[in-house]
């Protein structure tokens, strides 16, 4: 990364989740432990052999948003627009007739509007394809996510929606950084969103990946996912523009790091991992020694968890950092989830913190020994450098980095940071 080139900053957080709307009553979550997991309402699963879930049973979105009307919108769109409107209002950013010129809203998401599709396959079943209603349709493309972001905060910039699935938040946000870091924009709204719905919670159930209780990352007993809902936005802005306008500044985006192995459609693949791992720390100009904590994927499943461990072993050694899941609270917000992830690095760096992963008893000895899976409780500790994973279907992994914003931060004519 050369000497002049932009650097980008996190200056406000939005979150819609099972534990806390808003940055501070989720961190607040996130350092007691406090689990989101419940009985599901938002549909019938007496069906189903999995009951819980990871709703947001309070989520009113005419209570946030200022200029859509969520009729008009899906769920998933409706908790993408409410939290970027609080990550805006979060930021005490003015935007300006010209700065929404140039801003973007990029989000990411796994089912998109999934609920429509529940509620549309019903009406189908009931009515007829020709009867379904008009209206539900119209809710129903994946690009009305980010959409409606940009509708409710009246920006005119790049609006995309990724659908990498479950490290599409961290798409999200690399895309978004790289507008700011090109010179397309100053300003940038990214992360991802989606909605539990009984499309999900079925398909995962069919591949066996649903836990028979609340989900366990890294613990013996562990047995599958708990499938959740949420929207986390992240606003990204450069470095001087920020600071040019007095801006609270969480942490730095120093870069992230993409590989798409297609090794198998739902089988992670160590190797891949390992390689995006060393991808994300080139291009943020760090070293592996550099790394404080590592917020993990950490789904819960036997299958992520010992190749994930496997990953982060082959790149870390035996020098490997504390690494927790706060998916052990949340639940897996599929296209949220690395979004979630971001913003507890951001928090973890700005309070100097380490999330715990709650519902570990026994970690699973074929982890191996010497890993720190803060286990039970959050922990004080200095944080300069987090990195945030996010794995998908396929082989889409996508891992940001976030750092404290420091003067002896500043990239130097090598690319490195001194720290």
């Amino acid at each position: 990364m050369p000497a002049e080139a932009r650097r980008v900053v996190v200056t406000g957080i939005g979150c819609i989740s099972s534990i806390g709307t808003g940055v501070e009553n989720f961190t607040e979550s996130i350092k007691l432990g406090r689990s989101g997991i419940s009985e599901i309402r938002s549909f019938d699963s007496s069906d189903f052999t999995g009951h819980l879930g990871g709703e947001v049973h309070d989520f009113a979105p005419e209570t946030i948003v200022r200029t859509i009307d969520p009729g008009e919108w899906g769920r998933t769109a409706q908790i993408a627009a409410a939290a970027a409107r609080l990550a805006a209002q979060d930021s005490g950013i003015d935007l300006s007739d010209d700065l929404r010129l140039a801003t973007g809203a990029i989000i990411g998401t796994t089912n998109g509007e999934a609920p429509t599709v529940d509620a549309l396959t019903s009406q189908w079943l009931d009515r007829g394809p020709g009867l379904m209603d008009a209206d539900l349709v119209s809710l129903l493309p994946a690009g009305n996510i980010a959409a409606a972001v940009s509708a409710e905060l009246g920006l005119y910039g790049e609006t995309m929606t990724i659908p990498t699935a479950c490290s599409a938040a961290n798409y999200a946000i690399g895309s978004a950084g790289d507008k700011i870091i090109s010179g397309e924009a100053d300003v940038m709204f990214a992360g991802g969103s989606d909605s539990v719905n009984r499309f999900t919670h079925a398909g995962f159930l069919s591949l066996g990946a649903i836990a028979d209780g609340v989900s366990r990352p890294f613990d013996r007993n562990r047995s599958g996912i708990v499938t959740a809902e949420g929207g986390a936005v992240l606003m990204l802005e450069e470095l001087d523009h920020a600071v040019s306008r007095g801006a609270h500044i969480y942490a730095e985006l120093l870069g992230y790091g993409l590989s798409c192995d297609a090794h198998h459609i739902v089988h992670p693949d160590a190797d891949s991992i390992a390689d995006c791992i060393r991808k994300a720390h080139a291009h943020s100009g760090i070293d592996a020694s550099n790394v404080d904590y590592i917020s993990a994927h950490g789904t819960g499943t036997p299958t992520n968890d010992i190749t994930e461990v496997t990953a982060t072993r082959s790149v870390f050694g035996d020098a490997h950092p504390p690494m927790s899941s706060i998916k052990s609270m949340l639940g897996h917000t599929m296209g949220a989830a690395s979004g979630f992830g971001a913003i507890a690095c951001c928090k973890a760096i700005e309070d100097s913190f380490l999330p715990p992963t709650i519902n570990l008893n026994e970690v699973d000895p074929k982890l191996g020994p010497g890993i720190d899976f803060v286990a039970g409780e959050a922990r004080t500790a200095t944080v300069k450098v987090a990195q945030n994973h996010g794995f998908a279907f396929g082989g889409n992994n996508a891992i940001t980095i976030f750092g404290a914003v420091a003067e002896h931060a500043v990239p130097t004519a090598t690319g490195e940071r001194a720290r």
